[in-house]
């Protein structure tokens, strides 16, 4: 029975195995939409800023935890090594003694511990508006990263297809001069535009690596990690690219940076409020409890006291009025700083949608221009091969489309990252 159970045992095993490399082997399949949820939750510069979020968390409760009750407790054991004293002409020796102690605090009033409580929650308050800026900051980035890949892949891809038309001709060609029907000539200079078009090919190739890698890198995964982009360049210009975008109303309350420039405002407001209140007085009570528990032969402590403690600040040598001061200017200058990023925030929006319609424009022209282009190379191709036109005039013709594919395809790119940026601005990623 064992013989064969082992056999069996053995053919699960690997089966379990080849199905764990397979799908191992498998590329991550990501959409645009996809690929910027999981660069949220994977990228690791983001990861770390989710942590200072959570530290300012902690550092709240720490805050408030400074006015809750306080309790310690000491144990001391002390030995006087035989030491005597003389009183009255009576010998006490002095015996070691031990005590237990547990002392109670609690702060009853301190108008430093309540305006310091809503200072670290503002100081949380900026740290979740610094992750917010983080996030967008990667999604741009994500997003960038995939309209390259996607731009470099639509060159690549067109290179190919250029470089596969041009080799048969180049060999039709080679035939026949070799037949003698034509001039070496034309040949040799179909063989350059051949080299030209392969060297092309190969760096838009590394232009397609670099692209991923830099993708890889913002989803936070490994180097070797495979990747499948599965929304084409086609579906997000036919989805972002209107004429409509420019003419969005900017809303400067949804932009981040005016948030924060706001929420350092209310900051400089708290610590003026922090500087007035140390003018005020502190106070705290406090209960100990002693147990002896090695009694010296004369003791009159007793086991229970409560107390209170008032701390009342009277001079400091305009020490604190200069602080005062300084947290008045401090306020001025967010005050005048907020006014300043409002006039840059508006004016750098004004620039972005300004950029948009100039490459608008241009994407449209770009694209009319490799339609006529395409369809001259096409007739060209079809000239060249009856013999109506030379060599010179079909390589010109070849290089012209080239020039406007990658022209088409770089003002396609350069618009995408336009309106992104104008997306961005309005804290709309």
């Amino acid at each position: 029975m064992k013989s064969k159970f082992k056999p069996f045992l053995f053919s699960v095993i690997c089966l379990v195995t080849f199905g764990l490399q397979v799908q191992a082997q498998q590329p991550l399949a990501l959409s645009l939409d996809s690929a910027v949820t999981y660069a949220v939750s994977h990228n690791r510069s983001l990861i770390n800023s989710k942590f200072a979020v959570d530290k300012t968390s902690q550092k709240v409760k720490e805050t408030i935890a400074l006015g809750l009750p306080q309790i310690s407790a000491t144990i001391d054991y002390t030995n006087f090594l035989g030491a005597e004293a003389s009183l009255m002409g009576k010998t006490i020796e002095f015996n070691p003694t031990s005590n237990f102690k547990a002392t109670a605090t609690q702060l009853i009033f301190s108008g430093s511990y309540i305006v310091g409580i809503q200072l670290s929650k503002l100081a949380k308050t900026v740290t979740e508006q610094s992750y917010q800026k983080d996030e967008i900051n990667v999604k741009e980035q994500v997003i960038q990263a995939y309209y390259m890949v996607l731009a470099s892949e639509r060159i690549l891809e067109n290179l190919r297809a250029n470089k596969a038309n041009v080799q048969l001709i180049y060999e039709k060609t080679q035939n026949l001069a070799n037949a003698g029907m034509i001039e070496p000539t034309d040949a040799k200079k179909l063989s350059i535009m051949v080299t030209t078009v392969d060297n092309a090919v190969k760096s838009s190739e590394r232009q397609v690596e670099m692209g991923y890698n830099l993708l890889r890198l913002q989803l936070g995964l490994e180097p070797n990690s495979e990747i499948q982009l599965s929304t084409s360049l086609d579906d997000i210009v036919q989805n972002r690219i209107t004429q409509s975008v420019a003419a969005d109303t900017f809303n400067l309350q949804n932009n981040l940076d005016y948030k924060m420039i706001l929420m350092q405002g209310e900051i400089a407001k708290k610590n003026i409020a922090l500087r007035k209140v140390s003018y005020l007085p502190t106070l705290a009570a406090f209960y100990s409890y002693t147990e002896k528990l090695k009694k010296p032969e004369f003791d009159m402590t007793p086991k229970n006291a409560v107390g209170f403690t008032l701390s009342i600040p009277i001079l400091s040598g305009g020490q604190r009025w200069a602080q005062l001061n300084q947290a008045k200017l401090d306020y001025l200058t967010s005050e005048n700083t907020k006014e300043l990023v409002s006039q840059q925030l508006l004016i750098q929006e004004r620039q972005l949608r300004f950029n948009y319609s100039n490459l608008y424009e241009q994407y449209l022209n770009q694209k009319a221009n490799l339609e006529i282009v395409k369809e001259v190379l096409e007739k060209m191709n079809l000239k060249y091969q009856q013999g109506v036109v030379s060599s010179l005039e079909f390589t010109s013709s070849n290089n012209d489309y080239m020039t406007a594919e990658s022209n088409y395809t770089g003002v396609m790119l350069q618009l995408l990252n336009a309106e992104l940026s104008l997306r961005k601005i309005n804290n709309n990623l």
